[in-house]
């Protein structure tokens, strides 16, 4: 017979876990309820096999215990231990209410079977008592139970990278666009303040300014690239308006202050701001200015119509007039020429290239060709030597921009002389020709040939012309290129800067004669005394001269 509870290792045995102790006349702690979410228990048709029970070997006997060897039974065994008393579980006194969330209401059916089974050791369906009690290990394996299949059939969880900015992110976004509106802020903040305050200062204690058209003349010279407040300060500075802001403010109803030239303005002390700018913009108020074309000599020309050409010291006399307080400025002509032949030629402004050969030059022709072409402005109420000053340091300035004296090293001739060449060809042609004149006198200075320029003999005569007579031809003098060889004393004229870069920079070729042919003053140019005699011919049936 076998044992119910037996440990037998026989193939047929089964070893069988003992029921759950229990103590009579103690009451069982009621089952809690089952959760509303637990998984409904199954009927035993639908439930799976239940799995076999695992094999376990017998526990082999301590050696230290029941003796040396496994198989010593003669030593004394243990005391039996008193069996574990089940702690009894106080039942809670306020239970927990379940609230079921299904959408079905739940069925206690299989909750009722489940309990018997657990409590009576009974299966419902059969109503007969089992051979083994019923164990709670048995049922999480039952009710564990899945399918492998469906488990490697289900497709593996798709996991999608969450691309929303993090919570640090955000802060730092949040901190960037902070400090930016707090920049954009203080700025706006900082250009209100000063408005507010320019406004307020404008509004409420205004400027001062004074009442009329004013007193006495003065002086005022605006600079090249003055602007309006400029302009206002030093108006301010000399007297003529109470303060920068009554200009500025009568300039805002005024257009033409934008187009002041630089120059010498005769203004009033003590005018209104409104007078200022009226007086400032009318053309009669600026003085001091003269412009000096190219080709122009130091004294007068007078044409074969009777018009006169205002030379250079009449041009700079006219410019140094002004009426001031009822007093003349003006420095006459005179005066002018005797500083030019007398004064301290560097002293005056003459360039240190020039000044050894402009002292070997007749004293009233020295300057001659030294004073560039432009506009100058001269300060009315200078003396001849401020003016001749003024004049000359700023031609210096020019004839340097031209290239002299660094262009003209390579060509053989002094930078005086290359200026020499250039009043020469500023004199003889017409602008597209001066490149081509610039190579005739070169090639003739170093054939040795006279140049035979009719501009060198016209020089000296009080009417010149376009030709020359042979009674003009035949007058002896420095400046006569039909009697003498090489280059003139001194230029003829104020060299424009285009003519000085001609002579710096001639042409290539062989030509020796050129004369003027068009009516436009275009010259035909020549290599032979053949070509050149048939160039006259051609030039006179056209009426060119």
């Amino acid at each position: 017979m076998t044992e119910p509870y037996g440990g037998g290792d026989g193939p047929g045995d089964r070893r069988r876990r003992p029921p759950s102790p229990r103590q009579p006349g103690r009451e069982q702690p009621p089952r809690p309820p089952r959760p509303a979410h637990a998984p409904r228990p199954l009927p035993r048709e639908a439930r799976p096999a239940p799995r076999p029970p695992v094999r376990r070997p017998a526990p082999r006997p301590d050696p230290g215990v029941y003796g040396q060897h496994e198989g010593d039974l003669h030593a004394e065994p243990p005391p039996p231990r008193r069996p574990r008393r089940a702690q009894q579980i106080p039942p809670d006194e306020s239970p927990t209410e379940l609230i079921h969330f299904d959408d079905e209401p739940y069925d206690n059916q299989y909750d009722d079977l489940y309990d018997e089974e657990i409590q009576g050791g009974r299966r419902p369906e059969d109503g007969a008592d089992v051979e083994e009690p019923y164990s709670a290990e048995y049922e999480d394996d039952e009710y564990d139970y899945y399918d492998e299949d469906d488990e490697e059939g289900r497709a593996e969880p798709e996991y999608i990278e969450d691309e929303r900015p993090t919570r640090r992110e955000r802060r730092r976004a949040g901190r960037r666009r902070g400090r930016a509106f707090g920049w954009v802020a203080a700025i706006a903040v900082i250009a209100l303040l000063a408005g507010g305050a320019w406004f307020g200062i404008t509004e409420i204690f205004g400027y001062e300014d004074f009442e009329g058209a004013g007193e006495s003349d003065v002086l005022v010279q605006v600079a090249d690239g003055d602007s309006t407040n400029t302009i206002a300060t030093k108006l301010a500075s000399s007297g003529v308006v109470a303060s920068p802001k009554a200009f500025v403010k009568a300039s805002d109803d005024n257009t033409k202050v934008r187009g002041v030239r630089p120059g010498f303005y005769v203004m009033k002390t003590k005018m209104s701001g409104a007078s200022a700018v009226d007086k400032m913009v009318d053309p009669v108020s600026r003085v001091g200015d003269f412009q000096l074309r190219p080709g122009t000599q130091l004294d007068d020309i007078n044409q074969p119509d009777g018009k006169v050409t205002d030379g250079v010291f009449a041009l700079l006399s006219k410019a140094s007039c002004a009426e001031l307080n009822g007093k003349s400025t003006c420095v006459p002509v005179e005066e002018l020429r005797r500083v030019a032949e007398t004064a301290d030629l560097v002293a005056l402004g003459v360039p240190s290239w020039a000044a050894e050969s402009v002292g070997a030059v007749e004293p009233k022709r020295r300057l001659e060709g030294l004073i560039a072409p432009g506009v100058y402005d001269v300060k009315p109420g200078s003396d001849a030597t401020g003016l001749l000053t003024e004049v000359l340091r700023t031609s210096a300035t020019r004839l340097e921009t031209a290239g002299l004296p660094s262009a003209a090293s390579g060509l053989g001739l002094s930078p005086y002389q290359t200026l020499v060449v250039a009043s020469l060809i500023e004199r003889e042609a017409v602008q597209q020709d001066f490149a081509k004149v610039s190579r005739v006198i070169y090639n003739r200075l170093a054939k040795n040939m006279r140049l035979e320029l009719d501009s060198t003999v016209n020089y000296l005569l009080d009417k010149p012309v376009v030709t020359t007579t042979d009674d003009d031809r035949n007058r002896p003098g420095p400046y006569n290129t039909y009697k003498n060889t090489g280059l003139p004393p001194s230029p003829i004229s104020a060299p424009s800067e285009k003519a000085i870069i001609a002579a710096e920079k001639p042409v290539e070729g062989s030509i020796v004669f050129f004369v003027k042919c068009e009516k436009n003053g275009i010259s035909c140019f020549a290599d032979t005394l053949e070509q050149h005699n048939q160039n006259k011919r051609d030039a006179k049936a056209r009426g060119a001269y």
